[in-house]
Formats: structure tokens, C-alpha cells, sequence
């Protein structure tokens, strides 16, 4: 029977978005942020440089509540906190590259195979075999 004439709905048409990866919602944050960016361009970069000591910072605070460093404090924060005030510093970074850097994955990319290249760990799944074969 005719979708039509049930009333169910057919299959959409019009083609899935792709899901946004890591990067594109990085895009996403930097175009944010320079559109309610106040400061002079120099300034604005430095800060966001800043920031990523400030979000570091977060995460020593965080170990140190974990652990319960702090006499003061106790035991403030858990695992989950120093998990997600490191998601905090790596995002901070990449938005600080892409601040520095319109290719900023690119960037990232080759910084990362020549780190990996350095200590000799062999590379993941699914990674380009190096110039020459194996």
C-alpha cells in the first residue's frame, strides 16, 4: 500500500548530513568566538593562549580534589572531573591552533605522525603506510 494512503511516512528523500566530527564543531567554537570577539585580534589571541592555561590549571585542581590533597577540602572532585577538565584542554588547544592556524587539522595531523614517528610506536588502524611500502 501507497505510504500516501497509510499516513506512514516514506523514506526522506534528501540525504543524511554527514555527523559533525571533532574538527567542524572546533570550526563551530573559533567562528563563535570570533563573532562575539571584542578585543583587537593580537589581544584576542593572546588570551585565548591564556586560556589554555587557566583550563590546565582546572585539571591540577581537579587531581588534587580527587586525590584529596587539600586538608581544607577533602576529597572535592572525582575521576569523571579530571576526565572532563582534560576534554576541557584538549579543546581549548584545538581552538587554539585553529586561532593560529586555518588548517589547523592539517597541522595537527603531521605533528602528530611526526611525534609518533619519533618514538617509534607503530601507527593505528586504517594509517597511510610511510613513503616507500613497509
Amino acid at each position: 500500500m501507497d505510504a500516501h494512503l497509510t499516513g506512514t511516512p516514506g523514506p526522506d528523500p534528501r540525504p543524511s548530513p554527514a555527523p559533525a566530527g571533532p574538527w567542524d564543531r572546533v570550526e563551530a567554537l573559533y567562528a563563535w568566538l570570533e563573532e562575539h570577539n571584542r578585543r583587537p585580534p593580537g589581544e584576542a589571541l593572546l588570551l585565548r593562549m591564556l586560556k589554555l592555561a587557566e583550563e590546565t590549571g582546572e585539571v591540577a585542581q581537579a587531581v588534587i580534589g580527587a586525590v584529596g590533597q587539600n586538608p581544607r577540602k577533602g576529597v572535592s572532585h572525582d575521576w569523571d572531573d579530571v576526565r572532563a577538565e582534560l576534554c576541557d584542554v584538549i579543546v581549548t588547544a584545538m581552538v587554539a591552533l585553529r586561532t593560529l592556524s586555518p588548517d589547523a587539522r592539517t597541522v595537527l595531523a603531521d605533528h602528530l605522525a611526526r611525534t609518533v614517528d619519533r618514538t617509534a610506536v607503530p601507527p593505528g588502524p586504517g594509517a597511510e603506510d610511510p613513503p616507500g611500502g613497509k
